[in-house]
């Protein structure tokens, strides 16, 4: 086997080793609580990381919290965070969104810059070819401007430029023409490379992951607190649904799901989590329509399973409980095992991480039929292929009917998740990668090679960046 290759864990042979290559992600969202507004948050924490605990050289460049360092370094050194816009960020500490179009702006201007006159030498001069990917809409205009400096230093062939979609968000301000030509663009789901068709583009599909951690087991302890706590109001039915309040995720088909099973006589209890956005006055508004009685729970310090568990309990005649605080990933995992069922039932879903963190905590989702690839109906999770509310109904009520149903769901579900953590992921990316490396005619340096092609220049932006981290 040469020096350019690697054999990773699936035992096939590829060039991206971590000796050989070096990885850059674009991204407006990150790691910081300032920095997550969504899934894209967590996916490039998690890949970024992942990526560094397998040896990857990986920089990780988005908008970050004014109040942390510019710079930082994880994982021995080897990941490293670029906190950037954040003199802007001062101005709007809202959160990453907030002031958008400056930071946007800002972005495209300096980031370009960054990667190809500082990351890329300093990667060429040691030997390894530099890997950018870049996320979602917001860093679009940016990967065509490093390309294009990539290409004026001499260095475009030692790199490979990728484009990921996550959503369809922002598709209208993306110039396909050009981003196609000097990229290649992936994307997270079938769904999403079929709706991406229809922009005369044909993407990779890289399935998005979770973190090895999802699959942990949940504490028997935080589950029964939880199950306690219908008891006292006769529910034997426990619903969980997490997500922004968007007409997508199709909260009014929860609510009219909930009302349909409490008319059966199943006694269902609604715990949900929305976000900010106005459509929660709309969900409310259904929700008293239907005869549901909904309310706010609130919590000052750390909300645990036994303190929501005796607020259950309180309140036997609750059917609907809002909750109006941040819920810890431990709080929410065991709410995921507790329910009979989470309702991750989005009408358009480009990829679906809530239902495979569902299934990584035991729990059973509920999903939609979208970009839900890894969902097998009555398999690993019940898939909702109608707008009809009668069919979340028809399907909790047979999970109540039949515990050996809902056991197989949970043991197959794990099973499922497990097969998506990042390290499983990353090794069927990198065959993805290396495929897209060959159509880009991407060579290896040597150091040979690079004093032959540019002597000076590639060494004095090497030393230069050396100098700058």
């Amino acid at each position: 086997m040469s020096p350019a290759e690697s054999r990773p864990a699936n035992g096939q042979t590829t060039r991206l080793s971590p000796e050989r290559t070096e990885l850059v992600l674009l991204s407006f969202e990150g790691p910081d609580p300032y920095s997550r507004a969504g899934g894209l948050g967590v996916r490039v924490s998690q890949l970024a990381q992942s990526l560094a605990r397998l040896g990857y050289r990986t920089h990780l460049i988005f908008v970050g919290s004014p109040d942390r360092p510019g710079y930082e370094e994880q994982e021995g050194g080897l990941l490293r965070l670029y906190r950037w816009c954040q003199w802007i960020s001062r101005y709007y500490p809202q959160g990453v969104y907030e002031g958008e179009n400056e930071k946007l702006y800002d972005f495209n201007e300096t980031v370009p810059d960054l990667v190809a006159e500082r990351l890329a030498p300093a990667a060429v001069r040691s030997g390894r070819a530099l890997v950018v990917l870049a996320e979602e809409w917001h860093t679009a205009h940016a990967i065509c401007e490093v390309s294009d400096r990539l290409w004026m230093a001499g260095l475009r062939h030692h790199a490979l430029l990728l484009w990921n979609a996550n959503n369809t968000m922002g598709f209208d301000r993306v110039n396909w023409g050009r981003l196609g030509y000097v990229t290649t663009l992936t994307t997270v789901s079938r769904y999403m490379k079929h709706v991406m068709w229809g922009r005369g583009v044909n993407p990779l599909v890289i399935p998005n992951g979770i973190a090895p951690e999802a699959l942990a087991p949940v504490h028997p302890r935080q589950v029964s607190a939880l199950r306690r706590g219908l008891e006292a109001g006769g529910g034997r039915l426990l619903l969980i649904k997490v997500g922004r309040f968007d007409p997508d995720k199709r909260w009014l088909m929860a609510m009219e799901a909930v009302a349909q099973l409490k008319a059966m006589g199943r006694a269902p209890r609604l715990v949900m989590r929305g976000g900010i956005e106005p459509h929660e006055y709309e969900v409310l508004g259904r929700a008293q329509a239907l005869g549901l009685s909904v309310m706010p729970v609130h919590a000052e310090g750390e909300m645990t399973a036994a303190r929501l568990g005796d607020v259950l309990a309180a309140h036997p005649t609750v059917d609907v409980f809002n909750l109006k605080f941040f819920v810890p990933d431990g709080l929410l995992r065991a709410l995921y095992r507790a329910a009979d069922a989470v309702l991750a039932n989005s009408g358009i879903e480009p990829f679906g991480l809530v239902g495979l963190e569902v299934m990584g905590a035991g729990g059973v989702a509920v999903t939609g039929a979208t970009g839900e690839d890894y969902a097998v109906a009555y398999h690993n999770a019940l898939v909702i292929e109608t707008d009809d509310a009668r069919e979340i109904a028809h399907g909790v009520a047979r999970l109540q009917d039949d515990p050996g149903l809902g056991e197989r769901l949970r043991r197959n579900g794990h099973e499922t998740a497990a097969r998506f953590v990042w390290p499983r992921v990353i090794e069927g990316m990198l065959d993805k990668l290396d495929f897209a490396a060959q159509l880009q005619g991407v060579r290896w340096p040597t150091a040979r090679a690079v004093e032959a092609e540019e002597p000076g220049r590639v060494r004095e932006a090497a030393a230069a960046a050396e100098e700058a981290l």
